[in-house]
């Protein structure tokens, strides 16, 4: 058997390529859509890849299926209940597909989602036990795949839930504990909220040491698992119906064109949003008037798809060299729309003065004189709702970063407005979100919540211990 995992760092996602050496046939699970690397490994032990199996229509990024499918002719496998626009060969629970010796062995696990489906790796169909389970967004290291996105296409997390409960009940914790898991994702993606940073275990470890499975009632699991969950980025809902779409093919080998100064403000003013991919320091000492930071060293795709609308036209500031991979990791959450990037950005700053601007950053006890100073500051906290439960800075309110665009309209524009998430980093795409939108009076509190912790917040403080309510503008 050929085995690899293939993990993807900046959205957390693991895909896997399972072959026969003596078929000499592979199947891919779960690809990003940049998929040079499955080509060049399949070519390299001389696979062919004549099945694409998705585990599930996937809401955090945009799967490669169908461009793997144009390039090597494999059929695509979906889970039971399945109902895509393109052709597909719709797995039965219980299925065993022969490679080879290799057996793949299908168990429909609804939960995560309806069509979630689990593959159970056989090294020979004498084995005594299985290789390892790939679990897609079933059952992570640590965790298990969140309920709770399926809302919109009328699912309940609650319904979700048990379904999830007895997937794992039923059909994976049945499995023998040497037997590997191979989960979908990784610390840090918004698919779960407990993550380990293993990529993979063994589900006897995990039957000891995973929190979701210790629960006998079904009941009780749900509400453990749809507790303290981070807010979804925005895009989530888009990509998880694009995946069920036929849809345009992403070419990795093109690079975005070079843009001229004229051409960006020309586009900029047709509706295209200009994004800067550099670091928070770097943007706030210098950048284009209504351009969007979003660094490029964070989790950038996930958090530019949280405050740019899916469709729009996209112009990149970069640093010279990184435009193709700022294209090519917008692009694996279905961001196709990149028009361009800013050739030479800093001869254009140096030649445009006018136009470039910067951010203005308030200390802690700069905040402090802020706030006794005027009553009609607004204090904006944009971290997630289980940091929010940790505390508080007092006298904020609270909209996480993955629901500004859409709660944007409930602050007001002409009020004097800070800006503060953990560190930095969201901050600054907040606070060029809100200035593109028509606010002016708009400051960011420079080191955040950990900065204000630091410097004027006390361990004995009641707002950093006791849980606030969310409040609204």
């Amino acid at each position: 058997m050929i085995f690899e995992q293939h993990y993807l760092d900046c959205l957390s996602q693991a895909s896997y390529l399972v072959g026969d050496e003596g078929s000499h046939k592979a199947v891919v699970v779960d690809p990003r859509r940049d998929i040079g690397v499955y080509l060049e490994s399949a070519a390299d032990q001389d696979l062919e890849i004549v099945a694409v199996a998705v585990t599930h229509f996937h809401a955090d990024f945009l799967s490669g299926h169908l461009e793997l499918a144009a390039a090597t002719g494999a059929e695509i496998w979906l889970g039971p209940g399945a109902e895509p626009e393109f052709e597909s060969r719709i797995l039965a629970d219980g299925e065993k597909i022969p490679l080879g010796e290799v057996v793949l062995e299908i168990l429909h696990t609804p939960g995560h989602t309806p069509e979630s489906f689990s593959i159970v790796v056989w090294e020979s169909p004498s084995a005594s036990a299985p290789y390892g389970v790939l679990t897609g967004d079933t059952l992570f290291i640590g965790d298990v795949g969140r309920p709770d996105l399926q809302s919109s296409l009328g699912y309940t997390a609650d319904d979700l839930g048990h379904q999830l409960f007895h997937s794992l009940k039923d059909k994976i914790l049945p499995l023998p504990d040497e037997t590997r898991v191979f989960p979908g994702h990784g610390a840090g993606s918004s698919c779960g909220k407990n993550m380990s940073t293993d990529t993979w275990s063994t589900l006897g470890e995990q039957r000891r040491t995973n929190y979701a499975l210790q629960f006998d009632v079904a009941e009780d699991f749900v509400a453990a698992v749809t507790d303290g969950l981070r807010a979804a980025p925005a895009y989530f809902g888009y990509d998880a119906m694009l995946n069920r779409q036929t849809h345009r093919l992403f070419d990795e080998g093109e690079r975005p064109p070079a843009m001229s100064f004229d051409d960006l403000i020309e586009s900029q003013a047709q509706g295209a949003f200009v994004l800067d991919t550099r670091d928070a320091d770097a943007f706030a000492e210098g950048h284009l008037f209504r351009s969007i930071n979003v660094g490029l060293e964070g989790r950038y795709a996930e958090f530019a798809g949280g405050v740019i609308d899916p469709g729009h036209a996209m112009i990149l500031i970069t640093e010279p060299g990184y435009e193709t991979e700022a294209a090519i990791r917008l692009a694996r959450i279905g961001f196709d729309y990149v028009i361009g990037f800013l050739d030479d950005y800093k001869a254009v700053f140096e030649a445009h003065p006018e136009l470039v601007v910067q951010t203005r950053r308030l200390s802690v006890a700069g905040l402090a004189q802020a706030q006794a100073a005027s009553s009609d500051l607004v204090l904006l906290d944009v971290r997630n709702p289980a940091e929010v439960e940790q505390g508080m800075i007092p006298g904020a309110v609270h909209i996480p970063l993955p629901h500004l665009n859409s709660l944007i309209d409930e602050l007001d524009p002409s009020r004097p407005t800070v800006v503060y998430c953990a560190g930095g980093y969201r901050s600054s795409i907040a606070v060029s979100r809100l200035c593109r939108a028509g606010f002016r009076k708009i400051v960011e509190l420079h080191g955040g919540y950990d900065k204000w912790v630091e410097t004027a917040g006390r361990a004995d403080d009641p707002h950093l211990k006791k849980k606030r309510e969310p409040a609204t503008p």
